[in-house]
């Protein structure tokens, strides 16, 4: 979906939402977003703060490079592992009406226990830091993905494609910290808040602060090819390269999602209500790398796909490459790791199990911004070259 189109759908769901809440919509609302410097959390900053009735609050350790300038948006350092910067810095926002969570832990493996009990300590700590002052909480907003739906613990025993919908039972026997946070949303609000969680798939948008970047990947990637002279290959299985097996999210549909959810009376519950975060047209990557490629200007090889090509072995003696090109190209300074993750790219393109899911729930209630991948893929290269993260 080109630029236009989709801001416009955006627009037109946003003033659907309007006239559903009636009187609200001159209240001053205000946001809190935990990870505001990730791939949503940057979207959902700025969608709010263009708004006339919303004031926002921006979590994270680090700032963006560069910073979002509005009176209506504030900025605020915090460690959220650290319950005592927590607590000096965040029993301060009596003010707030809605929060999002678009943010976690990674410091271990996401199947880990380990990773469990870090991420829930991290929004146990905020929750308990802001719920006890702010009186005026209508809605509480979080980020998973979909890998609700599966285990990432040994190989999948089905092979079919399979389309989750948001009723699929929770994975038995596994570590996944998402059911955590959901449960814990459950146990503090105490249905007295309504809440939503939202369920991305492979989410597209620009970031230098989140770990798992797929378009920082392609955009480092593409660029180096091309500085090089090297053939743009897809590394993988041929099963990914050419079965439908990953919905993408566009970040910034996903963004329009949380909104559109958090201020719509007539979905809220105070039960929690779950979205399918995802962009809707389903693809393969043999499809869509052919004009990926032409969009980076490279050489792609008529043979596209290779089964031996892992991007962290092809990658790892480039870190001087792209230092010169940052150099020569006037680029922002960034370190190649700071938005390409090899191993993550690797991984994605190797996954066994097939993350696809249905967007009925939303489509019916009246969410209907759809994005095509490819599309989404082009913006955010373009969008990146415009903050000149990439020539």
């Amino acid at each position: 979906m080109a630029a236009k189109e989709f801001n416009d759908e955006a627009e037109a769901a946003t003033n659907k939402v309007s006239v559903n809440r009636g009187r609200e919509v001159d209240a001053k609302n205000v946001a809190v977003i935990f990870g505001v410097t990730g791939l949503v959390g940057k979207e959902l900053a700025r969608r709010l703060i263009s708004t006339a009735n919303w004031k926002v609050y921006g979590i994270a350790r680090k700032p963006e490079i560069t910073a979002i300038q509005s009176s209506s948006y504030c900025f605020i350092s915090c460690d959220l592992l650290n319950p005592l910067d927590i607590k000096r810095k965040l029993t301060l926002l009596e003010d707030v009406t809605h929060i999002f969570w678009v943010t976690w832990a990674s410091q271990f493996a996401s199947d880990m226990h380990k990773c469990c009990e870090q991420n829930k300590a991290m929004m146990c700590y905020a929750l308990n830091a802001i719920l006890p002052r702010a009186k005026a909480l209508k809605h509480v907003s979080l980020q998973t993905g979909m890998k609700h739906y599966v285990s990432l613990q040994g190989l999948p025993e089905e092979k079919q494609v399979r389309f989750y919908d948001e009723e699929c039972p929770r994975v038995s026997k596994s570590n996944n910290f998402y059911y955590v946070l959901e449960d814990l949303l459950q146990e503090k609000l105490a249905g007295k808040v309504a809440w939503s969680v939202h369920r991305p798939g492979l989410l597209l948008g620009s970031s230098h602060r989140s770990l798992y970047n797929f378009l920082g990947c392609l955009c480092v990637y593409g660029t180096v090819c091309k500085h090089l002279n090297l053939p743009f290959v897809f590394g993988g299985t041929r099963e990914i390269w050419e079965e439908y097996c990953i919905d993408s999210s566009d970040s910034r549909l996903v963004a329009e999602q949380h909104i559109w959810a958090a201020t719509n009376d007539d979905i809220s519950s105070t039960k929690g209500q779950a979205f399918n975060a995802i962009n809707g047209p389903i693809f393969t990557w043999k499809e869509i790398w052919p004009s990926i490629g032409k969009k980076f200007g490279v050489k792609v090889p008529e043979n596209m796909f290779s089964q031996d090509f892992w991007y962290a072995k092809a990658m790892n003696d480039k870190k001087q490459v792209w230092k010169e090109i940052v150099v020569s190209k006037g680029l922002i300074q960034t370190e190649m790791e700071e938005l390409a993750n090899w191993e993550f790219l690797d991984i994605l393109f190797r996954c066994p199990a097939k993350m696809l899911g249905t967007r009925d729930k939303a489509d019916r209630l009246g969410f209907r911004i759809r994005c095509k991948t490819l599309d989404s893929i082009l913006y955010w290269i373009d969008y990146m070259k415009d903050e000149k993260l990439i020539p």
